[in-house]
């Protein structure tokens, strides 16, 4: 206690040996004479007096020595804090950025600390801040500014993941000279290098859009605040985007019209500008764009307003593509006389702009007097009736062959080049539409169930036509490419052949003999049919007899002129002799389908194969070939983004013998000029032959000209009730009005 009592005493002789020089201190600054008014002019406010300070410093003086441990005892111990990684990161990007700013600042900072009201100041004055304050508040909220744009600058990250519809591209399909055919997906969009559009197409863009693009940090700060002007202080959105900006909200965000998302894009496209190349950030802007009329990008856009590829384009039609970029509402010259006369005018400006800038001369400007009007309709149009069953071909013989997935397809982005010939397709088209349209007239009832399936098909496998149906919207069931009935007696062709390639033997364990055109078989009505060990019977125990389309007999008849008058009994027996695999081997080897032979009967010499109208034509086009098969196929190029597709491409296969083929081929133009002698030109290279079937289901016409063969089918189902062939009723004609004849000689150009 003592000891106690001794530190206090020492304390209050400190404390009174403090305060005898606060009273010295004071009165020295008195002494000297410095008024208030003095204080007042440096900006701060008059000192207090001596007597009020020192009388403060002594009583916090004696509350220390009092309580000594009374703030110590206050501070209680604390755990470490984590700050989050995000406002770890930004406090240390302040920090570095800003700490040799704010301690060069600090001693002037602290002069301008306000004091309201003023003194010294009277009536309003004495609450408008100094020249100093001014100055302070200004700097400030320019640091601020800064600082909040550094941090900014810093969290911002350019997103790993695209905005989907800005990549998703559509697949476009063309004729085999060109031209579009159809397109698929749900965006028209095709992705192209930069290096195929012309210089011509990027100024034009640029002069119209962003001239200084080359030059610029990626965003434009008048074009900013002009926008945010617009949206925050008068509620309407307004661009003064960069290209790059564009770009950004093209690919990484939304079209929402709001500052948050302005102010992202801002941020997006400075970081963008420093990661790629200008030409990168082009060619990306120029692949996202939207034109108008469904379109995204320039290549797209090319060929729905002029109908041709972006490589093609001049300048004044770059132009008037250009000018679609500020609205194509407002600046697609087909939607009325204002949007012409808007177009007109921005079309001008922008050739007048591109002369400015250096990018077009004043002789070439010269050349553009009058305004290229875009076409009125977009060529690539969506798939529909006929169109949509030629795009289903070569989608599924696109992706087979360029051994591409469902999932890679339909990514989009591809130009498939087909083989179909746009007059072949119309006139094929018209000529079963015509059929169909003359059966509803005189069979109503049978017209339908009924179906025609027709394929053209060139000798170098090439598909140039198919009637798939009516309409695939309404009917998706491909008729051409359909093996559904039977082949009838256009089947006899592929015995004649096998036998003619292979020979035939009459005896158990003999040699094959030859056969040739003059071989003479037995043509009679009812014929039976026999194997070397003797007569064929049937599962029920019956001898196994051919019989002739109309029951006729024709006695003993040269192969050549049973083919050519459609005598059936000469090839059952042919077949047989010859033997049903040899039959097969050779059905399969022209271009039928194994799936699609039937049975190892008999009646396999009689056609109880179903092969598809498409296999049948590309079957006869190997006898016109010289036997030389190549299988059908529907597309012959396929590029991605203008880079080509590896594409397995079927290459010509022998069949059968040259000579053998010749001889088929001499025996089906012998049947088209018996059959109609006045079908086509003595000079015409023509060959054909009719096929009908014993339970009249189906009934064919399949011949070749001018190294095209064309296969033509009528026959009756009911899909509502079952796949199995009906009846026809009379709905294919007569033997000598045949409609499958009628539609081949006018789609073939002869009718």
């Amino acid at each position: 206690m003592q000891l106690n009592v001794d530190a206090l005493r020492k304390a209050d002789e400190t404390m009174q040996l403090s305060v005898e020089a606060l009273r010295k201190d004071a009165a020295r600054k008195e002494a000297l004479g410095r008024d208030a008014h003095d204080w007042d002019a440096d900006g701060g406010s008059a000192p207090p007096r001596p007597d009020e300070t020192m009388a403060l410093r002594v009583s916090r003086l004696r509350e220390t020595v009092r309580t000594p441990g009374r703030r110590a005892d206050r501070r209680k111990p604390r755990g470490k804090r984590t700050m989050p990684p995000a406002v770890a990161r930004v406090t240390a990007t302040a920090a570095r950025y800003l700490a040799p700013l704010a301690a060069r600042i600090s001693p002037y900072a602290r002069k301008l600390k306000p004091v309201y009201p003023r003194p010294g100041r009277t009536g309003w004055r004495r609450w408008m801040p100094s020249w100093r304050q001014w100055l302070g508040a200004w700097l400030t909220a320019i640091g601020l500014t800064g600082m909040f744009l550094v941090v900014a600058y810093a969290v911002t990250d350019i997103p790993d993941n695209l905005n989907t519809y800005a990549t998703q591209q559509d697949n476009v399909y063309f004729w085999s000279d060109g031209t579009p055919m159809a397109r698929t997906g749900w965006v028209q969009r095709q992705a192209m290098p930069l290096k195929d559009i012309p210089q011509d197409v990027r100024w034009a863009v640029l002069a119209a859009e962003n001239e200084n693009f080359y030059s610029d940090p990626g965003i434009s700060f008048k074009g900013i605040t002009r926008a945010l002007w617009r949206t925050v202080g008068q509620g309407d959105t307004e661009g003064g985007s960069t290209i790059t900006q564009q770009y950004v909200k093209n690919v990484y965000l939304t079209q929402n019209q709001t500052v948050s998302r302005k102010f992202t894009e801002a941020m997006i496209a400075l970081k963008l500008d420093n990661k790629m190349s200008k030409d990168q950030i082009l060619e990306g802007y120029l692949n996202t764009s939207w034109f108008g009329r469904g379109t995204y990008g320039i290549q797209r856009a090319a060929q729905a307003y002029y109908g041709k590829d972006v490589s093609k384009l001049n300048a004044s039609e770059a132009a008037c593509l250009a000018g679609l970029l500020k609205g194509a509402g407002l600046y697609d010259p087909t939607l009325g006389k204002a949007n012409h006369k808007r177009a007109v005018e921005r079309w001008s400006w922008i050739l007048d702009r591109m002369v400015k800038i250096g990018k077009l001369s004043p002789q070439e400007r010269a050349k553009y007097t009058k305004f290229p009007d875009p076409l009125k309709t977009n060529p690539l149009y969506d798939t529909g009736e006929q169109s949509d069953y030629l795009v289903e071909l070569a989608s599924q013989y696109a992706k087979k062959s360029a051994h591409l997935t469902d999932q890679q397809f339909d990514l989009g982005g591809y130009q498939i080049y087909t083989t179909f010939d746009h007059k072949r397709e119309k006139a094929l088209t018209d000529a079963v539409a015509k059929a169909r349209k003359q059966a509803k007239q005189d069979h109503p009832e049978e017209a339908k169930a009924g179906h025609y399936g027709a394929a053209s098909v060139a000798t170098d496998g090439r598909i140039l036509a198919v009637y798939g149906g009516p309409d695939h919207r309404t009917q998706g069931y491909n008729e051409s490419n359909a093996s559904t009935v039977k082949a009838g007696s256009a089947f006899q062709p592929f015995v004649y052949a096998a036998g003619l390639e292979h020979g035939i033997v009459k005896k158990r364990n003999g040699v094959p003999s030859p056969v040739s055109p003059e071989t003479v078989y037995d043509g009679d009505d009812g014929h039976i049919v026999t194997t070397p060990e003797g007569p064929y019977w049937d599962r029920s125990g019956k001898r196994v007899t051919a019989h002739n389309d109309d029951g006729k007999s024709y006695g003993q008849i040269t192969l050549d002129k049973a083919l050519a008058q459609s005598v059936n009994v000469p090839f059952m027996q042919l077949g047989m002799d010859t033997g049903l695999d040899k039959v097969t081997r050779t059905a399969e080897a022209s271009g039928l389908l194994a799936s699609s032979i039937g049975p190892q009967v008999p009646a396999l010499s009689m056609g109880n194969s179903t092969p598809s109208a498409i296999r049948m034509a590309g079957g006869y086009a190997t006898f016109a070939a010289s036997g030389t098969h190549t299988e059908p196929y529907s597309v012959r190029r396929i590029t991605r983004n203008g880079a080509q597709v590896a594409l397995v491409t079927p290459r010509a296969q022998r069949a059968v013998g040259a000579k053998v083929a010749e001889a088929v081929s001499r025996g089906l133009t012998e049947s088209f000029r018996i059959a109609h002698p006045a079908g086509a030109p003595v000079t015409a290279q023509v060959s054909g032959k009719a096929g009908t079937t014993e339970d009249d289901t189906a009934s064919w016409y399949t011949g070749t000209a001018s190294s095209v063969t064309t296969a033509v089918v009528v026959y009756r189902i009911d899909l509502a009730k079952s796949l199995e062939p009906l009846p026809l009723k009379g709905l294919a004609g007569t033997t000598a009005d045949s409609v499958p004849y009628t539609v081949w000689s006018k789609a073939m150009g002869f009718g």
